[in-house]
């Protein structure tokens, strides 16, 4: 029962996770630049971050095997160098979870960024605060909820991810099979009750998630 149930729950637990992880940190730093900063190629820069979440996932599970597989642009000077690959890894389903949420991070905070009164940064500058310091103790706090609302959308996002998972991650059982992969193997091979329990597992984790976020949220004056 574990392998079936526990592990492809701990596997995506894991993977969303750190790949939430990774988002929450690189999308602030995105966001931030995007909401406050003018620079040619920005309108470029913008539509690549977004690229991922109007391309079908397969076609970006497709590209990162392409650039990070054995034989990729970067996967095979990697390989050239350490022997080891990362396509068909716990690690690539990170990437691929990563790839895919980023967008949801960015443009939510991003427009939450927007949304603060430049007047507190002005006021802060004309304290003599420095911009890191601006941005960390007055922007981001100002624009905690759309950040935390971001971050909360790309959890989401990691936990149901499956078409790049599949190109970039496989389906290896007790390596990478996991919520969403292993549902697909089960209604494939006609295990519905198996099908039945993961999808009511995967249910209720999102209904806590978004109850948790909510009461977070409401108790948030600002």
């Amino acid at each position: 029962m574990f392998d079936q149930i526990g592990f492809p729950l701990l596997i995506t637990l894991k993977i969303a996770g750190l790949s939430t992880l990774i988002v929450a940190i690189i999308g602030m730093v995105i966001s931030y630049i995007l909401a406050r900063r003018d620079f040619r190629g920005k309108w470029l820069a913008d539509i690549l971050v977004t690229l991922p979440l109007v391309l079908p996932p397969t076609v970006t599970g497709y590209l990162l095997v392409v650039l990070l597989g054995k034989k990729g642009v970067l996967g095979s000077i990697l390989y050239d160098l350490t022997g080891w690959s990362i396509v068909f890894t716990w690690q690539a389903a990170v990437i691929a979870a990563f790839v895919v949420s980023l967008p949801l991070m960015v443009k939510t905070t991003t427009a939450a960024i927007e949304a603060v009164d430049r007047e507190y940064e002005y006021a802060a500058f004309t304290l003599g605060r420095k911009e890191l310091d601006t941005a960390l103790f007055i922007t981001l706090p100002l624009a905690k909820k759309g950040i935390l609302a971001g971050i909360v959308l790309s959890f989401a996002r990691a936990v149901g991810e499956f078409g790049a998972t599949l190109m970039f991650a496989g389906n290896i059982p007790g390596r990478t099979n996991t919520m969403s992969i292993s549902i697909y193997s089960a209604f494939q091979a006609g295990n519905n009750e198996l099908a039945n329990m993961l999808v009511i597992i995967l249910i209720v984790m999102s209904l806590l998630s978004m109850a948790i976020t909510a009461k977070v949220v409401n108790s948030w004056k600002i």
